[in-house]
């Protein structure tokens, strides 16, 4: 799958004497949901667990689950047919006897409950859910309900009075961001984060699925929806799309004689309105005012051309400075903090120049963590002095010059590795962030703007730093 770090994690969590619920985070199509069954298929193959070979593996989706104020329909906690419901057993009814319906939770009892999207489910049943699992247990109410009444079965009288067992270990996975979830269930809960797939992962992906359709693909299939997704699900499902239209075109010839076509690909993917994922590439080349920086956006980082050039302004003093405002007011600000540094490291007066920084594409920009490179690209844009178009960088830069911490470390590297980044440059702070992280790619911690102008320079030393 690609996971073996995040399955490692989440096994330790859950094949211990004391297993943890646990909440997965990550973007769709990255095996969270297979994550959680082989967590469980390996937690009973060892010792010191709670969970037996019986032990179930329930799953239900947060979007399909909404409180019933009526209490009659519940799948996840358990209900109760009162009398008078239409789904209520013609014998008890005709008695005046509620008859309770344990549900998911009591199902699960001894083993997992694992609910897809959680971050969807209804408020009203996430509260109710909670005090389940503090509880161990789902009770029943009902105002038919008479315990002094003969005419109740002995079971319903127990399921009533000492409610249903309901003592599970919780796996919620879900897509969005952490501070989305409610916070009661992540004070309950261990958190593992699944990373986007690499783009040979998809390409393995694809190529055991297509030894399971048992057909041929030329070499370039693989390598190209790879290019254009990192779900498995979706990358599976373009290589289906493909083998369609293949099928559709060669009806008369035998199936050992299908081969999946680039092209037929290609027509897929505009069938879809599909977009590779990153469409900027990194070079050997050096390149004047301009420079990558990295982003992200939930769980999915992104590389992001930053261009800048300067003109000696027509009067004096009089410089007037342009940026596009559609990639947000955070990266407004850090282009300001940025322009505040520029005097202090090159000595130059930023209103002496006509000034134009650009984020190409205009995407937003979460966070100010494009404020070093914004930073540098305004020097190299006035000095005329070309940057390394291989290295990336990440961090805010302080109106001092330092280079202060940023999120999504991982997610960043995750996204320069993916578009043939050497080197990323990431605040020093930063460092425990990227702790076993093996990857492709050269982590260089700095702490000031100058440790950045040093590497991103290539052989080209002879700016004049203002000391």
């Amino acid at each position: 799958m690609g996971q073996d770090k995040s399955l490692k994690a989440l096994v330790s969590k859950i094949a211990s004497p004391y297993p943890q619920h646990v909440i997965l985070y990550g973007p769709p199509g990255v095996g969270k949901t297979t994550a959680a069954r082989l967590a469980l298929e390996e937690a009973k193959k060892r010792k010191n667990t709670p969970f037996y070979e019986d032990s179930r593996f329930v799953e239900v989706d947060g979007t399909t689950l909404r409180w019933d104020p009526r209490e009659v329909t519940n799948p996840l906690l358990g209900s109760v047919h009162d009398p008078i419901y239409q789904g209520a057993k013609r014998k008890l009814a005709d008695g005046g006897v509620p008859e309770p319906k344990t549900g998911l939770v009591t199902e699960a009892h001894g083993g997992i409950l694992f609910i897809d999207e959680i971050g969807e489910l209804d408020h009203m049943l996430q509260n109710k859910l909670l005090k389940v699992m503090e509880d161990k247990r789902v009770y029943f109410e009902s105002s038919y309900y008479d315990e002094h009444d003969e005419n109740i079965p002995l079971y319903i009288k127990k399921l009533f009075q000492e409610g249903a067992p309901a003592d599970f270990i919780l796996i919620g996975a879900t897509t969005r961001d952490p501070q989305e979830i409610n916070p009661a269930f992540r004070s309950r809960s261990a958190e593992v984060f699944f990373n986007p797939l690499t783009r040979h992962e998809i390409q393995e992906i694809i190529n055991n699925a297509v030894k399971k359709l048992d057909v041929r693909i030329e070499p370039e299939v693989a390598v190209i929806i790879s290019d254009y997704t990192t779900e498995a699900r979706k990358g599976i499902n373009l290589l289906l799309d493909a083998y369609s239209l293949v099928l559709y075109e060669n009806d008369e010839q035998e199936k050992e004689d299908i081969i999946i076509s680039k092209e037929a690909l290609y027509e897929a993917i505009q069938n879809r309105r599909m977009t590779p994922n990153n469409q900027v590439t990194a070079s050997s080349r050096t390149e004047t005012g301009k420079i990558f920086g990295l982003g992200v956006h939930g769980f999915l980082g992104t590389v992001v051309e930053i261009e800048a050039v300067a003109f000696s302004a027509r009067d004096k003093g009089e410089g007037k400075l342009r940026f596009n405002e559609s990639a947000g007011s955070m990266a407004k600000d850090s282009l300001f903090n940025a322009a505040s540094v520029v005097r202090k490291i090159t000595g130059k007066n930023m209103n002496d120049y006509d000034l134009h920084v650009n984020i190409i594409g205009g995407g937003a920009i979460d966070g100010p963590s494009a404020g070093v490179a914004m930073l540098l690209a305004i020097i190299s844009a006035i000095e005329e002095i070309p940057l390394r178009q291989d290295i990336a960088v990440t961090g805010e830069v302080s109106i001092q010059g330092k280079v202060k911490q940023v999120g999504g470390i991982r997610e960043k590297i995750y996204a320069a590795e993916q578009v043939g980044i050497k080197e990323v440059l990431i605040p020093r702070d930063n460092t425990n962030d990227i702790h076993g992280l093996i990857n492709g790619v050269k982590l260089t911690p700095i702490s000031t703007v100058r440790e950045a102008l040093k590497r991103v320079l290539g052989e080209n030393e002879k700016i004049v730093l203002n000391s």
